[in-house]
């Protein structure tokens, strides 16, 4: 048995409170947000996981303390935008080579770091793992069979990860690609907004295998310009990840994105959706990304373009489609004729 801590009271974290409490191991909650752990403490129970009963003996705190010191594994399941000011709270309590797997998925729109690059920045004392997939947390704490991937550059560190959590319903891969799992997983929400936005105006089946297929290739085209593995993207927290939150209502960011497609702005679309949107504060720093590796992104550029610039959203794709012909595979020469 772990002592493990989850640092967020949020829906994912939720989810995997119950795998980990599943398996045998001590769960802490924590939350910066007294009236989330009043809620947890009360009903046993999270608004956005309706049904799904938390047990008696699972610690609910606001304490800092109580939930970082001894604990064998720490959990950062905040929302992307809050890792680093709950990195830089929580980090003089880690002890040196204490565990943390960050389960956020986004970049950092000013620094352009990853989750589990906030997270070195900050504690330093501290080792870092990853742990991301196509994993809605409704389905996951239900018991839904599930893959995921623990990534860490230390094998032991990934290997402790993966024991901890895998179960006969929630089964973990390990890989050293720590860049590449998070680039798919952050990037990959800026691509459901497009496919959000794509339902939203009335577009079929045809347009979403579209979006999924290119999108894949721009995530993979900026990750491995830097230096994540192309493999990575081919797998589960690559396309795995992209289709998943591109076609599944459970993802907010393609909601959100309907709802952007029926002509809200972001920020209505935000308030509807009742969740943080990660795409959106991805969005942005997924083209600063573009422009330091030269790398052309232009689902991501048309997304950033209605987000932020007021651009409409059906003029949008007509610009996807009418963009200079290519061809699909590159580098590949014709044969003589």
């Amino acid at each position: 048995m772990a002592k493990v801590c989850i640092l967020g009271g949020g829906s994912w974290g939720i989810g995997l409170s119950v795998v980990l409490h599943k398996n045998g191991h001590e769960v802490t909650v924590w939350s910066a947000v007294p009236a989330e752990i009043q809620m947890l403490q009360e009903n046993h129970e999270h608004k956005m996981l309706p049904g799904v009963k938390l047990p008696e003996d699972m610690i609910f705190t606001t304490d800092d303390k109580q939930a970082i010191e001894g604990k064998d594994l720490l959990v950062m399941a905040v929302a992307s935008s809050y890792t680093r000011s709950t990195a830089h709270r929580i980090s003089p309590l880690v002890a040196q080579g204490q565990k943390i797997v960050s389960v956020s998925k986004g970049i950092e729109e000013h620094t352009l770091m990853t989750q589990a690059q906030i997270i070195e920045d900050e504690i330093p004392q501290a080792q870092v793992a990853v742990l991301s997939g196509p994993t809605h947390a409704e389905e996951v704490s239900r018991g839904i069979p599930t893959t995921i991937v623990a990534g860490s550059k230390s094998k032991s560190c990934a290997e402790y990860v993966q024991n901890l959590f895998m179960n006969e319903v929630f089964r973990v891969y390990t890989s050293p690609d720590v860049l590449g799992i998070e680039l798919g997983g952050a990037l990959k929400n800026v691509v459901a907004l497009a496919a959000g936005i794509a339902d939203g105006l009335g577009y079929g089946d045809n347009t979403k295998a579209a979006l999924i297929t290119r999108g894949i290739t721009e995530i993979a085209r900026l990750g491995t310009a830097m230096g994540g593995n192309f493999e990575t993207f081919c797998g589960l927290t690559g396309i795995g990840d992209l289709i998943v939150t591109c076609a599944s209502m459970h993802s907010r960011n393609r909601r959100a994105g309907i709802l952007i497609g029926q002509g809200k702005t972001y920020e209505e679309a935000m308030k509807e959706v009742q969740m943080v949107v990660e795409g959106v504060y991805s969005a942005k720093a997924a083209m600063e990304l573009s422009k330091k590796y030269d790398v052309q992104l232009p689902i991501i550029e048309q997304v950033n373009e209605v987000l932020f610039d007021g651009k409409p959203a059906d003029q949008a794709v007509k610009e996807l489609m009418l963009r200079d012909k290519k061809l699909e595979v590159s580098h590949l020469p014709w044969p003589e004729e």
